[in-house]
This record gives C-alpha cells, sequence and structure tokens, in this order.
C-alpha cells in the first residue's frame, strides 16, 4: 500500500488505540510474542487517525482536492448520522471513489438507499440535498459486530436472571417479529416489545 494514505476517522479508535496500549500487560501470548519478535500490533506509523471534528473537516476538504488514492475507514451508524455523512456527500458523485460496506443497512437508512440506488447509478438526499452516485458501492457480508439470531438467543436465555423486559429495537420487522416469536416460549416470565 505504499503511496496509499490510510485515514481512521473515529475518535473513538484512537480512544481504544491508546487504552490497548496502557494496558499491554493484559495482551493475549500472540501479541506478547509479536512484540518481542518486533513487531508491534499497534505499531499504525503509516496510518493517520482522526480525532476532532475540526481535523475530521480539514481531510474531507484535503480529499476532495488530491488527486492520490487513500483509504478512509469511517464508523457508519448505517450512514444516518455522523462523520461518514460527509464523506458521503463529498464522494458519493466521484467516479473514482469506492465506498465499502462491511455491516448491515437496515431499511430506512441512507446506507441502505447507497446501497440500493448506487449499484444503478442512482441519487439519494443527503442534508436536503440530491446528491449523484458516482462512486462504485460494494458489500462484504461477513464482518458485523452484531450477534446473529442464536447468538442473541443464547445470550438473553443463558442470563442468570430473565430480564423482566426485552425491547427488540434494531432490524427489520420480520426478523425482529421472527426473534421475538422464539424468544417468547424460552423466556415465558419476559415481556418481549417490539416498539415502534
Amino acid at each position: 500500500m505504499a503511496g496509499i494514505e490510510v485515514i481512521i476517522d473515529s475518535p473513538m479508535a484512537a480512544n481504544f488505540t491508546e487504552f490497548y496500549l496502557e494496558f499491554k500487560e493484559l495482551w493475549d501470548t500472540e501479541a506478547k510474542r509479536r512484540v518481542k519478535q518486533g513487531r508491534h500490533p499497534l505499531d499504525f506509523s503509516s496510518v493517520v487517525t482522526i480525532g476532532s471534528h475540526k481535523e475530521h473537516v480539514a481531510v474531507v476538504n484535503y480529499l476532495r482536492t488530491r488527486n492520490k488514492p487513500a483509504i478512509v475507514i469511517a464508523a457508519g451508524g448505517m450512514c444516518n448520522g455522523g462523520r461518514i455523512v460527509n464523506y458521503s456527500e463529498a464522494f458519493l458523485p466521484d467516479s473514482t471513489a469506492d465506498v465499502l460496506f462491511l455491516g448491515y443497512q437496515a431499511k430506512g437508512t441512507l446506507g441502505r438507499d447507497i446501497q440500493k440506488y448506487g449499484s444503478r447509478g442512482g441519487y439519494v438526499f443527503i442534508n436536503n440535498q440530491h446528491v449523484n452516485i458516482k462512486a462504485a458501492i460494494h458489500t462484504i457480508s461477513g464482518y458485523s459486530a452484531h450477534a446473529d439470531q442464536a447468538g442473541l438467543i443464547r445470550f438473553a436465555t443463558k442470563m442468570k436472571s430473565p430480564p423482566g423486559v426485552i425491547k427488540l429495537v434494531h432490524g427489520d420487522t420480520f426478523s425482529k417479529q421472527a426473534l421475538k416469536n422464539k424468544l417468547a416460549p424460552l423466556l415465558s416470565k419476559t415481556e418481549i416489545q417490539i416498539p415502534e
């Protein structure tokens, strides 16, 4: 990746890195072995981490005006809020840009609309502005940090004390209802809700 800048635009990522360094005595055997071999697992010397909003705005403007490749890693929130919105607005109209989704994009979110309409050369509205999608849109499944149905059922049923109420708030309506139907007989004393 020589010559390609890698930018992580996430204050949380910067904080995590600091905490990992602070607690290195808790690292696993593999990480400690790599350090002994001179391969530091958190050596991000070729990566720029953006913390403040002011830095973020400067990076977006910088990337708009340069003509070199860069990889930007920004938390998504399904593109409905945060810094990813600025990147989307700036680079969706750019035919030399690629947008890669690694996580689930729920129906009704900007991320889902970009996936749906981007493959057809469509458009989306960002900040009430019509934005043409000329960037290539890609999706890779399997990298979501969310548990699947079986994992959620295992989590809910293995609690020492069953919860009084479970509110299913994330996912498509059909998926939430299916999960509710599977949880109800397993947690008979728990009220399972799907809020509007």
